[in-house]
């Protein structure tokens, strides 16, 4: 470390911010220096005009030249006119943009701040302001002075802006006295900010590294991890290895903490069970309660559905399969009518096949048959595309599940349950495996006794992003009774795309053909060895050469997919390019490390309750305002209103992953298949990628990585409980029938 030094002087304007760090380069306009200097470090909260106090050191950059990087700093506020109008018109006070900045900056001079802190009344003198904009002027000048000394308190510790006013909103005044009490709170109450940047500042706060509150949060923390990777539970002893490791804690500090979790009730150990020993560590399920209390209650609920009386007698059913078909003019096969079959006799089914094979067609002739005896019937999927898509198919209404179970913003929980059940008789699913456990779980608890049930999907794309792989223990259970349609439609057999996604889950190396010359096909595959020309090529079919060829507009019919977020051919990274290709505008809003354009194409990433917007749901941008500080956004005809400090939700969805695209469908789809990609080329991956699209498929990459993928049939494995359970729990039952018979 060089000599420390202390700069004053007044922002002269923001270069760069990532609010993911709170990692600034900024101007600083120094007394007595003809040219600003360049500052870089954690500056949150400081914007242009602000007068500011920094203590730091000179450095060289090699490329950038002479800089100051801050380690710590103090705000003034700016005493001279051009700077108040500066600090006013940055952004920093909802409800005074830069227009409106100037207005008041020449009603009042040096007088403003005062004026805004002590006088608000006043500001009606300004034109332009009426009691709703000084009220939230007003609000925001209060927040803005009392957050300081949360961003103060904080800015050491890498915590963006957008994350302070998280913090502030949430615990209010007593902030800063929470985060000093049980820095640990911060990861559990406050989204966004995980455990490793509340233990960086507990540690900061002299927090001993073996002490039980950091085991405690720390093993929640693990486990909370391992559920993001699919599993619901962990094996003891290989749980205790990972905590040890990333919380450089002893093995008896792991032990004591997982046994006072569980007798808090937060952890359940299953003792009792004895899956399947890891080579030299203890085995032993350790869940979230929360996953095992799902785990249990899908399987008591599945195989209680099971016992209850078959919809129609069978010789009805026979009437039906002959009359139905042929009156909606199909022609079932053998398996198709078996589905039928199954659906009217059984309280529970699983339809599952690849595409082209007839599911939406069994769908529709079960409504039929069903319709005569009600229509108390529900349709839903996980996510609004797929229930799009499945009301299109059936010309039945469909909803999302969350919209199905009445999700309460209020009380944070489902509406529908076991006091409030669905209203209905049949409830049929769409797309399945995107269940998880905790979906799957409500759900059942919704179900009235009476109800039928029907789960359809495609068992072999990609199992759901959240924890559990619930279609997949249901079918590998043999409780549930399953049909597996392989037959593909002749009308379908015609299409390469259904045709090659056929061999890939079979793992044999789909047909090519060349995207010049020849009959028009619904198929390529375009060979780029080199990153940087692959994106090149992508860049070119999505805004040239499948617009022209196939009359395709490129923002609402061509979706690009990839199996990675970073590297040359990652989400991340085709976003940058294809944001400046299809939508160049100059109007742009820089935050949480991205850039946003009025109409951009962008994703939600989370569930968003309040605002019924949930992961994988896209939209364009409609617009922001930044003396409001809020975007717009349009799903679909719906537009919703995010704040500033709620961006971080949504990214940019020019490419999105294969994963973030299960349950839609899409007109064309361009994905790049490449050796870079080598972690996470899968066979579902690739299945899944190629089976969203509707018209026309586009692999651009190596042959070599399509010959890789295709040749890993291996899943990552998740570690779930639920087959075990349902098998398990269906043997109890008979042994106990069988004992009272």
């Amino acid at each position: 470390m060089g000599n420390r030094s202390i700069l004053k002087g007044q922002i002269e304007r923001i270069v760069f911010v990532n609010e993911e760090t709170g990692f600034t380069v900024a101007r600083l306009k120094v007394p007595g220096r003809l040219v600003p200097v360049t500052v870089v470090g954690n500056l949150p909260g400081v914007g242009p005009g602000e007068g500011v106090e920094l203590v730091g050191e000179w450095i060289e950059h090699p490329r950038f030249g002479s800089q100051f990087r801050v380690e710590c700093f103090q705000t003034r506020i700016p005493a001279t006119v051009s700077g108040i109008e500066r600090y006013l018109g940055s952004g920093m006070i909802k409800g005074i943009g830069p227009i409106m900045a100037r207005r008041l900056v020449e009603h009042f001079g040096k007088e403003t701040l005062r004026i805004i802190d002590q006088e608000p009344h006043r500001l009606e003198e300004v034109e332009g302001i009426g009691e709703k904009r000084i009220r939230m002027i007003r609000d925001a000048w209060e927040a803005q002075k009392e957050i300081r000394d949360v961003m103060i308190f904080l800015q050491g510790h890498g915590v963006s802006p957008a994350y302070a006013v998280r913090i502030f909103k949430h615990y209010g005044r007593d902030a800063i006295r929470v985060v000093r009490e049980n820095p640990y709170r911060l990861a559990a109450d406050i989204f966004g900010i995980g455990f490793l940047t509340a233990d960086r500042i507990a540690r900061n706060l002299g927090v001993d590294p073996q002490s039980e509150m950091r085991a405690e949060a720390g093993i929640l923390y693990v486990l909370q991890q391992l559920a993001e990777e699919g599993h619901t539970y962990y094996p003891a002893g290989l749980l205790q290895q990972r905590c040890e490791k990333i919380l450089e804690v002893r093995r008896e500090v792991v032990e004591e903490g997982i046994q006072r979790l569980r007798s808090a009730g937060r952890l359940v150990v299953e003792e009792e069970v004895s899956p399947p020993r890891e080579t030299g560590s203890d085995a032993t399920p350790v869940y979230l309660a929360g996953y095992h209390t799902a785990e249990v209650e899908i399987a008591r609920r599945l195989l209680g559905l099971l016992q209850g009386p078959p919809a129609v007698p069978l010789r009805d059913a026979d009437d039906l399969l002959d009359e139905i078909p042929k009156r909606l003019g199909l022609d079932l096969s053998v398996q198709q009518r078996e589905a039928v079959r199954t659906a009217l006799g059984k309280k529970v089914m699983v339809l599952t096949g690849g595409p082209g094979t007839g599911k939406t067609t069994i769908v529709r002739v079960i409504l039929e048959a069903f319709l005569p005896h009600t229509r108390r019937i529900l349709l839903g999927a996980p996510t609004g595309r797929a229930a799009k898509r499945l009301s299109e198919a059936t010309g039945w209404e469909a909803r999302t599940l969350h919209r199905m179970l009445e999700w309460d913003f209020s009380r944070m929980g489902f509406r529908r349950g076991p006091d409030h059940p669905l209203e209905a008789d049949l409830v049929i699913i769409d797309e399945a495996s995107m269940m998880d456990c905790l979906l799957m779980y409500h759900l059942l608890r919704a179900l009235p006794p009476h109800a039928f049930l029907i789960l359809v999907g495609d068992v072999n794309q990609l199992p759901s992003v959240g924890p559990g792989n619930v279609l997949r223990d249901i079918i590998d259970s043999g409780v549930v009774p399953v049909v597996e349609l392989k037959e593909i439609f002749r009308q379908a057999a015609d299409s390469l795309i259904i045709v090659n996604a056929h061999r890939i889950n079979r793992g044999e190396y789909p047909y090519l053909r060349p995207i010049r010359g020849g009959q028009p096909q619904d198929f390529y595959f375009i060979e780029r060895e080199d990153p940087e020309e692959g994106v090149r090529t992508i860049l070119d079919l999505v805004t040239q050469r499948i617009p022209s060829s196939f009359r395709m507009d490129p923002l609402g019919d061509i979706q690009v997919l990839t199996p990675m977020h970073r590297g040359v051919l990652g989400s991340a990274n085709l976003n940058r390019f294809l944001q400046e290709r299809l939508n160049p505008s100059q109007r742009e809003l820089h935050r949480t490390g991205r850039s946003f354009r009025v109409g951009d194409k962008v994703m939600q990433i989370r569930n968003n309750y309040e605002k019924e917007v949930f992961n994988g749901d896209m939209g364009r941008v409609a617009d922001f305002d930044v003396e409001t500080q809020t975007m717009r956004v349009d799903f679909y005809g719906r537009i919703l209103e995010y704040d500033f400090s709620e961006l971080d939700e949504l990214v940019l969805a020019y490419a999105v992953s294969v994963h973030k695209s299960q349950g839609s469908e899409y007109p064309a789809v361009v994905m790049p298949v490449h050796i870079s990609h080598y972690v996470l080329l899968q066979r579902n991956l690739l299945y899944t990628g190629v089976t969203r699209a509707k018209r026309l498929v586009v692999l651009v990459g190596s042959k070599k990585a399509l010959r890789i993928g295709i040749a890993n049939a291996k899943t990552r494995h998740r570690y779930t409980g639920l087959k075990e359970k349902l098998v398990r729990i269906a043997q109890d039952s008979l042994t106990i029938s069988g004992n009272t018979g």
